[in-house]
C-alpha cells in the first residue's frame, strides 16, 4: 500500500481487514523504527489542546492520542501500568497494534456473532486462541472479535484504529457471568469524561516513564514547554 504519511491512512478501506493489516503494519513498524518521529508525535499531542483533551488515564492504563485523521481514524499510544488486565470485550472499531516495549498475554474468544445464540452464556465463554504478543509483534483485529489482555508492567503499544462502527461495545465478566454495554465519548456525561481525562501531572509522569524506557527520544524541551502551557490552561474535552 505504501503508507508514507499519516494523511495517506485516510484512504484505507477499514472494512477490508487485509488492507487494514497491510497499512497498519507499515505505519506502526515505521514508528517503531523511528523513535524520534514517535517522540515528535507525542510532542504534538501535548501541544495540541484538541488531542490532549482526548488523552485518557485509568488506574492502570494511559492513552495518548497522537493523531486524528479526517476519516475518523486515530493513532494512539498505550502504556499499561503494573498489574494491568482487562475483561473479555469487543471494540467499536477495527484496529492494528504493535508492541514497542514489553509484552502481554492475548486471549481471543471468537467473534461477537456467538452473542446472538440464545444458549450463549458469558460464564461459558472459552478461549479459541492464546498468544503472547512481544516487542516487535503486530496484529490486526476486527471490531467483532472478543478478546482480553494481561500485560507486563509498562508494556507500551502503538495503535491505529479505524472509524467507529458502533456507538457501544460489550464487556463481559466470566467469573460472575455478567455483561454490560459501554459507550463512546459522545454518550458520556461530563462527570464520566472528567474521571478519565488525563491531567498535566499525569502526562508529565507518563512521559518521564516513556523517556526512561527509551520508548520515545528527543523533544524533552518542547515537551516541558508544552506541559507548562497546558498547566496554565487546561483544555476542554471534545465529545
Amino acid at each position: 500500500m505504501g503508507i508514507r504519511t499519516l494523511d495517506e491512512m485516510d484512504s484505507v478501506d477499514w472494512s477490508n481487514l487485509e488492507d487494514v493489516s497491510e497499512a497498519g503494519e507499515e505505519l506502526l513498524s515505521r514508528l517503531d523504527r523511528d523513535r524520534i518521529w514517535l517522540g515528535s508525535l507525542v510532542d504534538h499531542a501535548i501541544r495540541s489542546p484538541d488531542l490532549f483533551a482526548m488523552c485518557e488515564h485509568y488506574d492502570i492504563l494511559d492513552k495518548i492520542i497522537l493523531h486524528e485523521g479526517s476519516s475518523g481514524w486515530r493513532l494512539r499510544l498505550h502504556v499499561f501500568g503494573p498489574g494491568y488486565f482487562d475483561r473479555p470485550h469487543n471494540h467499536r472499531w477495527t484496529y492494528s497494534s504493535r508492541i514497542i516495549h514489553g509484552r502481554y498475554r492475548h486471549t481471543l474468544y471468537g467473534t461477537d456473532e456467538q452473542l446472538e445464540d440464545e444458549a450463549f452464556s458469558v460464564a461459558t465463554l472459552k478461549p479459541v486462541a492464546v498468544r503472547t504478543e512481544r516487542e516487535g509483534d503486530t496484529y490486526t483485529l476486527h471490531h467483532s472479535m472478543i478478546h482480553s489482555v494481561t500485560a507486563a508492567p509498562f508494556t507500551t503499544s502503538v495503535v491505529v484504529r479505524g472509524p467507529a462502527e458502533s456507538e457501544r461495545f460489550l464487556v463481559m465478566d466470566r467469573p460472575s457471568g455478567a455483561a454490560w454495554w459501554q459507550f463512546g465519548a459522545a454518550r458520556e456525561s461530563k462527570e464520566e469524561a472528567s474521571l478519565k481525562r488525563m491531567s498535566v501531572d499525569r502526562a508529565t509522569e507518563c512521559l518521564r516513564t516513556l523517556q526512561r524506557l527509551r520508548v520515545v527520544e528527543d523533544g524533552s524541551r518542547s515537551r516541558t514547554k508544552a506541559l507548562a502551557r497546558l498547566d496554565r490552561s487546561e483544555p476542554q474535552r471534545r465529545h
